[in-house]
């Protein structure tokens, strides 16, 4: 919560990253589109084409966001989307402040399985990374466009990746265009107050 209260620094931008699944459902029979005087229709069968990750990356502070769409969710698919924060989105900044949750896969060793030592060193080094707690990873504000996203995008059959993948992009461009920021204001005194119990306490 701290790291949220620093000014905005386009040399050292804040990233949140968090991921999420979608699965992929394809329709059993052609939807009937709207028509005058009937609504659109779509039968309640369907079938289960698998499942896609989505990488969410977001500065709240700047009002831009990119998902990614990958297969799976391991350890290498994160060292890519990572790479890509680093060397495509801000190849001119001087480290990156990213804050995430604390799975196992969201970890500098993460870099040196999918990369040589050299390369997961090189874009290590241009990190500042913030965990979450455990059982805290709502305060990512990534959770917030996730959020966002599957109000707006993702609550509909999506039958394959590269349709999710083009669906997620439309969407992206459109709240990008926006620029729309990220209001946040839970703050460390507030956690002291409303999370109080989860503080230690001294006792005599």
């Amino acid at each position: 919560m701290d790291v949220y209260t620093r000014p905005y620094d386009p040399r050292r931008p804040q990233v949140c990253l968090d991921e999420a699944s979608k699965q992929l459902l394809a329709d059993t029979r052609t939807p009937q589109p709207v028509a005058p005087g009937h609504p659109a229709r779509a039968d309640y069968e369907y079938k289960r084409e698998g499942t896609a990750n989505l990488f969410m990356c977001c500065e709240p502070l700047r009002g831009w966001r990119h998902v990614t769409v990958t297969e799976r969710r391991t350890k290498v698919d994160w060292a890519h989307c990572v790479r890509d924060l680093v060397d495509v989105y801000y190849p001119d900044a001087e480290c990156i402040v990213l804050v995430q949750d604390n799975l196992n896969t969201h970890t500098p060793a993460s870099l040196y399985e999918a990369f040589p030592p050299a390369e997961a060193k090189r874009i290590a080094e241009r990190l500042e990374i913030h965990a979450t707690p455990k059982h805290g990873s709502w305060l990512n504000m990534a959770e917030i466009e996730l959020s966002v996203l599957g109000r707006q995008c993702l609550d509909q059959r999506i039958a394959d990746r590269q349709t999710l993948a083009a669906e997620v992009a439309a969407w992206e461009d459109r709240r990008n265009t926006a620029a729309t920021t990220v209001d946040w204001r839970f703050t460390t005194a507030d956690a002291r107050i409303k999370l109080k119990h989860l503080y230690p306490s001294i006792q005599e």
